[in-house]
C-alpha cells in the first residue's frame, strides 16, 4: 500500500511518500517534497492548488493521504491557510484522507520504533513529521 504523509505548515503541505509491502517500508522517489498555496484568497489559485495535488496523487497512484492534525484552538492552533489546504485535500476525489493527532503518532512510534535513524532515510529534515505521520498510519492499519 502506498500512502502520502502530510504535515501542513503555514501555507505549505509537506509530503512524504511511503509504501509497505511484505512488512518492509520503502520511500519511493518523488518529484516534489512540498506544495505551497501562495494566494489563498483567490478561488482560481485554490483550484489550481487542488488540481496540482490531484495530478500528483494520480501520477504516483496515491489513494491514501494521512495528515498530522493541528489543533483548532490554543497556543499551537493551525492558521486559516492551513485549514484551507486541509479542506482542499479532503475534497479531492478518489483519495481517502485520514487525520492523526500528534498523540496518536507518538503512541505508534513508541510501540513501533524506527529501526533506522531518520537521517539515513535520505529525506530532507523538514519532511520528518510527514514521514512519521505516514509511518504511524501504516503501523496503525496493520
Amino acid at each position: 500500500m502506498r500512502v502520502c504523509g502530510i504535515e501542513i505548515k503555514s501555507n505549505e503541505a509537506i509530503i512524504c511518500l511511503m509504501t509497505l509491502e511484505q512488512g518492509l517500508f520503502q520511500l519511493p522517489d518523488c518529484r516534489q517534497q512540498r506544495f505551497a498555496l501562495l494566494q489563498d484568497k483567490d478561488a482560481e489559485a485554490m483550484r489550481k492548488f487542488q488540481f496540482t495535488l490531484q495530478k500528483f496523487f494520480q501520477d504516483y497512484q496515491i489513494r491514501q493521504v494521512v495528515i498530522k492534525e493541528r489543533p483548532q484552538k490554543g497556543k499551537f492552533a493551525g492558521g486559516s491557510i492551513g485549514f484551507k489546504i486541509e479542506a482542499a485535500l479532503q475534497l479531492l476525489p478518489d483519495v481517502e484522507v485520514a487525520l492523526l493527532t500528534g498523540q496518536q503518532i507518538k503512541e505508534q512510534l513508541s510501540r513501533n520504533p524506527l529501526l533506522i535513524d531518520f537521517k539515513a532515510t535520505g529525506l530532507k529534515g523538514f519532511q520528518q513529521t510527514a514521514f512519521e505521520t505516514a509511518y504511524a498510519w501504516l503501523h496503525h492499519k496493520e
